[in-house]
């Protein structure tokens, strides 16, 4: 039974770690000004720009253009660089004013508004290009950029939704004179700032249930009781990890908040953890910190959702769950350190739905999936982190986002090669759009994941295979039709414009050369760039033949992992 116990709590979020900036001065006029358009490689944003130049064109004399071609891909495998470049290339080409697009997703609308950030904090004016749906994403983002009114101009409706004849008259009529006001309107402050709390500031008071109505009410629970998190609670925490509270692990976006020991032990408390997870949860949220990861990407629409891979003494030492039911609630380790990262995600890096998150769908929080390694031990096999070069006996986490999953079931027989031809349909199934990651916006960064029970293991190590062996056969058998594959990123979901084939692709580097080949449309291609971009897991229950298959969000959530230090 609840009691009434009066609860004194602290806030679950991260202050601002970034440096704070106002818009750029804007003109007077666009007429003689240098006007650049940047990309984002999406939604139609060349159509948009030619519309664009012409109408500024003729309603500014003496305006010049300078083409998105100049400046890179702000979402694509090489965003970070073209952003630490776009100062320097806009000052190269003389460009007085810059028009950002286009934001039109959960995954570019950010891309735009940092893109923005970049061009507003060097100096120079922008007008960001969002459809509507995506606007309160766009401003949401904005403070956590360093500066609570990046401009934004937005477009009704979806540009994707319009024809030839409604997308022109819409930014003829409409997008035309948004964005020369934009460019030529100091902007000015808008919304109210929002509250931030002292690290240990008593934010609520009252019983369990009157807390848990507050941090509902203030977007701070998942919908799910909390634990309240007092300073007491906190402290607990505090002593399994050898770090200060305030101790910085890094800054993350789209909050631009700081992470600290003291907020990763606070959402600990609420999700149910135990103090002596801690260790797991600090290597979490130096993932989440780390641009290798790419958690400001973690927003969109499509929803992918971190999965949490867990291999050495840690599992057994913690209690974590490694048999049958692996992935099912009911353990507490594995079952609170995913809600974790998911109230993590929710209070530290920003990404509540409506606002920093733009998910269509989403998922349930995942459970930790642990690596079970007495069986991979018994076979010979090498471990998921001793793939990823940690050395033998280390506890380790990875962390990746993965859009959707499928169970491959009842695997039947003996013979490696037929094995490996059913797991390679299930990676074939949850493969889609996500191939841009193969081939077109970020080549070779697809990393779709096969968790494969010990039977399956078993069976395979009779027959004299071993994981790379496993990962070779996957790589032979899970591929598709070459007009598949460029359907699926160019025509069906637009992810790569132009619909370029895989030849063209290659061409302009955005593709490996064995994608180019042969111009045959019907030619088998690779879901992956390699084989080793195959992951592999042993987990689950000894008894079945079963697996799963996890499609891959690239470099959006990019598998990374870190070193568990237990005390």
């Amino acid at each position: 039974m609840i009691t009434a116990t009066p609860y004194r709590t602290v806030s679950p979020e991260g202050a601002p770690s970034i440096e704070i900036f106002h818009p750029a001065n804007r003109p007077a006029t666009l007429a003689g000004r240098r006007i650049a358009f940047v990309w984002d490689y999406l939604f139609r944003g060349d159509e948009i720009f030619a519309l664009l130049e012409e109408a500024l064109g003729e309603a500014c004399p003496g305006a010049t253009f300078v083409s998105y071609e100049k400046f890179g891909n702000t979402l694509g495998g090489n965003d970070r660089k073209v952003l630490a470049e776009l100062p320097g290339k806009l000052a190269e080409h003389g460009v007085d004013v810059v028009i950002s697009g286009i934001g039109c997703c959960g995954a570019c609308t950010p891309a735009v508004v940092r893109a923005s950030a970049a061009i507003e904090k060097a100096g120079i004016p922008t007008a960001s290009l969002v459809c509507e749906g995506f606007a309160g994403q766009a401003r949401a983002v904005s403070p956590g950029l360093g500066c609570a009114w990046l401009p934004v101009v937005e477009m009704p409706g979806y540009v994707d939704s319009l024809s030839n004849a409604e997308l022109r008259d819409m930014v003829l009529s409409h997008t035309a004179n948004a964005v020369a006001k934009c460019l030529t309107t100091q902007p000015a402050p808008q919304g109210k700032a929002a509250t931030i709390y002292s690290p240990t500031e008593i934010v609520a008071t009252g019983d369990f249930n009157e807390i848990n109505e507050i941090y509902r009410v203030e977007g701070w629970s998942d919908g799910l009781p909390i634990v309240p998190p007092t300073r007491d609670a906190v402290a607990e925490f505090l002593k399994f990890t050898p770090y200060p509270p305030d101790r910085l692990i890094g800054c993350v976006q789209p909050s631009g908040s700081g992470v600290t020991i003291w907020n990763v032990a606070v959402n600990g408390v609420m999700a149910g953890c135990a103090p002596e997870y801690m260790p797991v949860l600090v290597a979490i949220a130096e993932i989440m910190a780390n641009p290798a990861y790419g958690v400001e990407h973690s927003g969109d629409t499509t929803g992918g959702d971190p999965l949490i891979v867990l291999s050495g003494p840690v599992i057994e030492v913690l209690g974590f769950n490694c048999e049958n039911g692996a992935m099912r609630e009911g353990t507490r380790a594995n079952t609170t350190v995913g809600r974790f990262l998911r109230l993590f995600l929710r209070n530290v890096v920003g990404l509540r739905p409506g606002e920093g998150d733009k998910c269509t769908f989403g998922h349930s929080a995942r459970v930790v999936l642990a690596e079970h390694e007495p069986e991979v031990a018994k076979l010979g096999w090498t471990t998921f982190a001793g793939r990823k070069g940690f050395a033998k006996g280390s506890s380790v986490v990875t962390v990746g986002r993965f859009t959707g999953d499928t169970v491959v079931g009842s695997i039947y027989g003996r013979d490696p090669e037929d094995i490996a031809i059913y797991l390679a349909d299930g990676l074939i199934r949850q493969s889609c759009w996500e191939l841009c990651f193969t081939a077109g916006l970020a080549p070779g960064t697809l990393r779709p994941l096969v968790a494969i029970s010990p039977m399956v293991a078993k069976t395979l190590a009779k027959a004299g295979s071993n994981i790379e062996d496993l990962r070779e056969r996957l790589y032979r058998h899970a591929r598709i039709p070459a007009w598949k594959f460029e359907a699926y990123i160019g025509k069906y979901s637009n992810c790569v414009p132009g619909r370029r084939t895989l030849r063209r692709l290659h061409e302009d580097g955005l593709a490996a050369a064995h994608f180019a080949e042969s111009d045959d449309p019907n030619r088998l291609v690779p879901i992956v760039e390699r084989a080793d971009h195959i992951l592999i897991v042993v987990s689950g229950d000894p008894y079945r033949s079963n697996a799963m298959v996890f499609g891959s969000n690239g470099l959006h959530g990019f598998p990374t992992s870190r070193e568990i230090r237990l005390a």
